[in-house]
């Protein structure tokens, strides 16, 4: 018993009471730390009072530096993007106001009121005091026209607290207060360049026409940083030298697309063209179809440059798109009540997993299959996001090869459809290099045939086969395709009130992306192996056929 008071009394004496806490003190520096779901963060936050003058410290990776006017009865948050300034300045009286709650607590000896914000959702308490003359918030959000904040809650398990307040001169080094504060700007397009800022964006294509019938002339050679156009004008291309693969990082692709003149839902593909061979499908695209390995079914065809061989990689498909029933350029012609039609169709799509494929100088195209002159405009960006800090900073080596890709990309310039399935699987022998392990397969796959009895119509099986035995079958089916009504402006409406764009469809619909499958490979050893992809092709109907675009990537891990 003696003990446990001896303690009780030398923690009373630990805390400074409030007769010892500078009340008059118009510099300090606050520490604040931060505890989650009772668990202590080493994470710590500064703030440096001089005066009405705050600066908040940013944390982590973020950029922004964050600052407070208490005279003034403001705050300002500013951004530098690659020497750009840009400032949001923001009222106190624009904030979220707190509800002043009953109740004192004490921290770090002084006493402390109680209030709670709601934030988006959030209930937020609030631990703060007026008895000083210093005054500012750890979080700029949160009542910075309170008083002095010394601890918050986030519903119930985020606590950011005080841990020490240090009475003395604030440097200006440490007050960091800004001598310009650039353009100011409204708070969404200052937003938009706070979350711009914490990533990078490479910018590939900017609305290019992808349309057919249209004579363009190429630039000489293969030069960099320069869109050619192949096909007719329905596939773009550049070549672009692509950074470095980061440990943590993650890679989006992203397409912004939209109707200019052509009305139809169409096969969209990006891609990125191998040329580690000695033949490669750009040799198609700059001297004819004729320049790329034929495959030859049982129905008697031979279908140019789908699998890969020894001299030659099928283009690596990035991401599947479908172009919406005329998005833009046909909404003033289908004005309907109540239906605010898209300007654009924007997809984006999670690339990481080939990314270490996309490194230096390579190749990256655009397919959009069309017989319009207006055809679609597109941009295209790459976006690659940091990895989270705490995550393993050791990059994993990757083996990545495109084994096969029926999409016929050069359509126009007479590419074969995949047809091979109605007598055939379509097959790929694959020499698996050694040191490589976990293996697995991403298998994109659609079905055409637009017309009822059509494959694009009806559910197919899709079955993958390695040397011989099943490893993966599903029926790749879509039925959700009425979301995405108000990308469809030029989608015609049945009898029964549905629209073309509502039907479901063999694993796409009109203004989405098709997602791949991963197919787990685990067991599959370094050596040659055979890939089959059998698929129950449906019958031709007069001058109608179906077909299948199937791409599949192999992806393992390099010792």
């Amino acid at each position: 018993m003696r003990v446990l008071l001896l303690g009780f009394a030398l923690l009373l004496t630990s805390a400074p009471s409030f007769s010892q806490i500078n009340t008059k003190a118009t510099e300090a520096v606050i520490t604040y730390g931060f505890r989650n779901n009772g668990k202590d963060s080493k994470a710590e936050q500064k703030m440096f009072i001089k005066g009405s003058q705050v600066h908040l410290v940013p944390q982590g990776r973020q950029t922004e530096q964050q600052y407070l006017q208490t005279a003034q009865k403001v705050s300002y948050q500013v951004q530098n993007n690659n020497g750009i300034v840009y400032t949001l300045k923001k009222p106190f009286s624009e904030y979220v106001k707190a509800e002043l709650l009953t109740g004192i607590d004490t921290i770090l000896g002084i006493p402390c009121k109680k209030a709670k914000v709601f934030i988006r959702s959030n209930t937020i308490e609030v631990w703060y005091t007026n008895d000083l003359k210093i005054k500012g918030t750890p979080s700029i959000s949160i009542a910075p026209g309170l008083g002095l904040i010394l601890k918050t809650i986030r519903n119930g398990n985020s606590e950011t607290i005080a841990k020490k307040i240090e009475y003395r001169a604030v440097t200006p080094e440490e007050l960091a207060w800004p001598k310009n504060w650039g353009t100011l700007l409204d708070e969404p397009a200052y937003q938009r360049q706070v979350i711009e800022s914490r990533y990078n964006t490479l910018t590939i294509f900017n609305n290019e026409q992808i349309s057919f019938g249209n004579k363009t002339e190429n630039p000489k050679g293969e030069q960099a940083n320069v869109t050619y156009h192949f096909s007719g004008g329905t596939i773009i291309l550049k070549k672009v030298k692509l950074p470095a693969t980061k440990a943590g990082q993650q890679l989006f692709v992203e397409l912004a697309q939209h109707s200019n003149g052509d009305a139809y839902d169409r096969t969209g593909s990006v891609f990125m063209i191998p040329t580690d061979k000695s033949v490669s499908y750009l040799d198609a695209l700059q001297n004819g179809i004729q320049a790329l390995p034929l495959y030859s079914a049982r129905n008697g065809k031979k279908y140019q440059g789908v699998t890969a061989t020894d001299n030659y990689l099928p283009p690596l498909e990035l991401m599947r798109f479908f172009t919406s029933f005329g998005v833009n350029h046909f909404n003033a012609q289908a004005k309907i009540k109540g239906y605010n039609w898209a300007d654009s169709v924007v997809y984006k799509q999670d690339i990481s997993a080939l990314l270490p494929r996309l490194q230096g100088e390579v190749w990256i195209g655009v397919f959009i299959g069309n017989y319009d002159k207006g055809g679609h405009k597109a941009s295209l960006y790459f976006k690659y996001y940091p990895g989270y800090e705490g995550e393993s900073q050791k990059e994993e080596k990757k083996w990545i090869m495109p084994a096969f890709n029926t999409t016929n990309l050069m359509e126009m310039s007479g590419q074969e459809y995949g047809t091979m399935f109605d007598q055939d699987s379509l097959t790929v022998a694959v020499d698996i290099p050694q040191g490589v392990k976990n293996l697995k397969l991403r298998y994109l796959t659609t079905g055409h045939g637009g017309w009822g009895g059509g494959d694009e119509f009806v559910p197919k099986q899709n079955e993958i086969f390695v040397d011989g035995k099943r490893v993966y079958h599903f029926i790749p089916w879509r039925e959700d395709c009425a979301t995405y009504r108000f990308l469809n402006p030029a989608s015609g409406n049945f009898g029964n009130g549905l629209s073309s764009s509502d039907l479901s469809r063999s694993n796409w619909c009109p203004g989405t992306i098709t997602l791949p499958v991963e197919v787990p490979l685990p067991d599959l050893k370094p050596g040659k192996h055979t890939f089959q992809v059998a698929i129950p092709l449906g019958k031709p109907e007069g001058g109608s056929f179906s077909a299948w675009n199937v791409s599949g990537t192999l992806i393992g891990d390099k010792e």
